[in-house]
């Protein structure tokens, strides 16, 4: 209990810094410093690509010989910390908009260096502290906590983007607010974790665990896993750029930054309510299961976006995202913990985890982002064009769920590999 309370706060604090900085960072950078849509996404793809191959050639492997989890965590925190509160000043020398904005993205893709440390310290040391089979109990209870976490940060991002209606919309970024703000929060967050332990199978409390999952893996499964999982990833992911701006259109919704953050919100409601029984379900209906429906209604709500364009079907949407993210999240890194040797959890989670962290940007530069500008540029209105690209990355994701359900019916007439 001491170890789970000191790991949820931890999550519960990153959480708040992310829905603090990064819902209204796409805003900024497009409404204020001009950039395209494309170009926005980039603070979330260049930043991503380097992130992953950190993890893979470097942290990934650095964490296998030495068996550290924790000191990566607390290193690669107090390091991003730092250089995100130099990143403000650093920003603020061009007078370009463009120009600073380009500072901004660059900035990020060096301080993601230091993330993909914390990043992969912490998909290792869950599967060193916890046996197979409660690991997406843990991980669905984990997201809900962080759920409530990213409620609070993005309501304050909301508050302070625009110093509560009271100054310029950006204010919170230009005057500095939210770099310091999410500065600060990462060293915070470094306290709890000094109280857990370091992990590593060579930790004896960690030995049990991976005696447990050393029996025969087949990376050719989980090669493909890996794939179905970067197709669903990269469907639900490609809009995280995009929809704020998209809902802040003036030709759209036209919302204020308050009123996005309220209806951002109601994702993470979604995702509290749903990680509090995640692992009573996955326990019970299997976690190959939950992961193959709830993928398939995360791409339901993507069809919503694309199809409907009033407050009601986008707040059902948002609800319907967050209700299905905690499963997929939970699901698939039990599953991914079993597929993995225990000895390799450093370097395969490294890939397991590129699934997913190229999504937040490389999915938007790639489909949302092109879609979008696209459309605008052969005259269509922005309206169609964001929904056109939400129509894209619904079919992409479906696309996953296809390969995930070959795959399942493929180890089902197989009967080699152990149940998750």
């Amino acid at each position: 209990m001491k170890i789970f309370l000191c790991i949820s706060s931890f999550q519960i604090l990153a959480m708040f810094r992310r829905g603090l900085f990064y819902n209204f960072l796409a805003i900024y950078l497009c409404h204020f410093m001009g950039l395209s849509v494309t170009a926005t996404t980039l603070f979330a793809t260049l930043p991503m690509i380097v992130n992953v191959l950190a993890q893979r050639y470097l942290w990934g492997i650095l964490s296998d010989r030495y068996q550290k989890r924790r000191s990566l965590i607390i290193w690669g925190e107090v390091l991003a910390g730092i250089g995100t509160i130099l990143l403000w000043y650093i920003h603020r020398i061009p007078e370009a908009g463009i120009a600073a904005g380009w500072v901004v993205i660059w900035g990020l893709t060096v301080i993601e260096v230091f993330w993909s440390m914390s990043n992969i310290g912490w998909s290792a040391l869950i599967s060193d502290l916890y046996d197979s089979g409660d690991r997406s109990g843990v991980m669905g209870r984990l997201e809900s906590l962080g759920g409530v976490g990213r409620i609070v940060g993005v309501l304050s991002g909301g508050l302070l983007y625009d110093k509560m209606g009271h100054a310029y919309e950006g204010w919170g970024f230009y005057d500095g607010a939210l770099f310091w703000v999410s500065g600060v929060v990462m060293f915070v967050s470094l306290i709890p974790m000094l109280f857990v332990p370091e992990g590593g199978i060579k930790n004896k409390s960690c030995e049990f665990n991976a005696a447990k999952d050393a029996g025969p893996k087949s990376t050719l499964i989980f090669y493909i896993f890996t794939i179905a999982m970067g197709f669903i990833h990269f469907g639900r992911n490609s809009v995280v750029v995009t929809l704020p701006q998209y809902l802040s259109l003036e030709s759209g919704l036209n919302l204020s930054a308050l009123a996005l953050s309220h209806v951002v919100n109601i994702r993470s409601l979604g995702l509290i309510i749903t990680g509090m029984f995640t692992g009573y379900l996955c326990r019970e209906l299997g976690d190959r299961p939950m992961l193959a429906v709830s993928s398939f209604l995360g791409g339901v709500a993507l069809l919503l976006l694309a199809v409907f364009d009033n407050i009601s079907a986008i707040c059902v949407s948002s609800f319907l995202m967050g209700f299905t993210e905690v499963i997929i999240m939970a699901a698939s890194y039990e599953l991914a913990s079993v597929y993995i040797p225990a000895h390799r959890r450093g370097e395969l989670f490294s890939v397991f985890n590129a699934a997913l962290f190229l999504s937040w940007g490389v999915s938007g530069t790639l489909i949302t982002g092109p879609v979008t500008d696209g459309l605008i540029r052969y005259g269509r209105p922005a309206l169609f064009a964001y929904q056109a690209s939400f129509l894209a990355s619904a079919l992409i994701m479906l696309a996953g769920v296809g390969i995930l359900l070959y795959l399942f019916r493929h180890e089902h007439r197989q009967h080699r590999l152990p149940q998750a």
